[in-house]
């Protein structure tokens, strides 16, 4: 234990005197979780939409007044004339047509039913999906109101309205900051874990470091505990300073048990520190290691569910996503802060873990000892 204790020390103060570390580790993901939790909006506001009213009945204005009523629509073109407004989307000046042909409310009267066109640009399909999902949204609001008023009555024998009031559980309102920031949060915790680990030990290789370490009495064990308790012990920290950074500038809910979750990030850590052990015994130099780092952290981020999520992948993704650490921790944090799940809600999570930390250790471990 002297030893080690001697070794952790010393890790501490060359990461102390590191003038680059340091804002790597402390300054720059606070800059990240205040930066990108409103950058990585799942929100569009300042829609360009383009109306192409060719019926200029009560119906279509109707129609119009409750686009312009939202907040998600700017109304940059009003014509009766359809290739203007397809000249404006060609040309990138809007992003969506409403078109109502003529006839559209004398159709509505007499059938109780009339259609009209969206025309969306989806060069970015997020975009498109976002704008389309609020563009059914109001004409959906706009039927109910629509069929209430002319079509249905309160009589005896006619069919009466049903107002529907939805309730968000977990995120009543639908703040997409509470779940960004979770997201980030884990990202952070990522890269402190394995990429820095990593750094740190093909560094010690590059200057020579390694083997000197090796003809010392210093047993193996005792030197890579020395190099990865101390990253582990900054995750932890991170992670403790980003939650109580999201309670105060985000209202961060934390419904559940935060020891439970800095149980699983202690076993989550195991994983990541174990993969980043890895790279660094099969690369000799600094930047092989940040082409293989960056590999794995952008297949690992993109596939956690952060932005959109995992279970949307196709069968044969999700299988592979099973191999992804990221994607188990970005669930868990999710179920504990914001649906306050408990140890057996996410049992299968845990264990999971647990085992690839086993297997990702020992195989680290053992590569490790071939190379050095």
């Amino acid at each position: 234990m002297r030893i080690l204790f001697t070794l952790l020390v010393k890790e501490f103060k060359q990461i102390f005197r590191n003038r680059m570390l340091l804002p790597l580790m402390f300054v720059l993901p606070v800059v990240q979780m205040i930066l990108l939790t409103y950058a990585a909006s799942l929100e569009m506001k300042g829609i360009r939409m383009a109306v192409v009213d060719q019926d200029h009945s009560q119906a279509s204005r109707l129609l119009v007044s409750r686009f312009q009523g939202s907040p998600f629509f700017e109304m940059n073109l009003a014509t009766s004339d359809y290739l203007e407004a397809l000249s404006e989307l060609t040309s990138d000046k809007v992003d969506v047509i409403l078109h109502m042909q003529h006839g559209f409310e004398k159709k509505l009267y007499a059938e109780k039913e009339t259609s009209l066109q969206l025309v969306v640009n989806a060069i970015n399909t997020t975009e498109a999906g976002l704008i389309n999902s609020y563009c059914t949204r109001i004409v959906n609001d706009y039927n109910g109101q629509i069929r209430a008023e002319w079509f249905v009555s309160d009589g005896a024998g006619m069919m009466k309205t049903l107002d529907i009031i939805p309730k968000y559980w977990y995120n009543p309102l639908l703040d997409y900051k509470i779940y960004m920031f979770s997201g980030i949060l884990v990202i952070i915790v990522t890269l402190i874990g394995m990429l820095l680990t990593a750094l740190n030990l093909v560094r010690e290789k590059e200057m020579g470091t390694t083997e000197q370490i090796n003809v010392t009495p210093i047993r193996k064990y005792q030197f890579l505990l020395a190099k990865l308790l101390p990253f582990m012990i900054i995750a932890l920290f991170e992670l403790a300073f980003g939650l109580v950074l999201g309670r105060l500038l985000f209202g961060l809910p934390m419904v559940g048990s935060l020891g439970l979750l800095f149980l699983f990030t202690c076993i989550y850590l195991l994983v990541v520190l174990g993969i980043g052990l890895f790279l660094s015994t099969i690369s000799q130099t600094q930047q092989q290691l940040m082409f293989m780092a960056f590999f794995f952290m952008i297949t690992f981020m993109l596939m956690s569910g952060i932005f959109t999520p995992a279970d949307s992948m196709p069968p044969w993704a999700q299988k592979i996503n099973l191999l992804n650490p990221v994607a188990y921790f970005m669930k868990v944090i999710r179920m504990i802060l914001l649906k306050g799940s408990g140890f057996g809600d996410i049992t299968r999570e845990f264990y999971s873990l647990c085992i690839y930390a086993t297997l990702i250790l020992t195989l680290a471990i053992t590569n490790y000892r071939k190379t050095t």
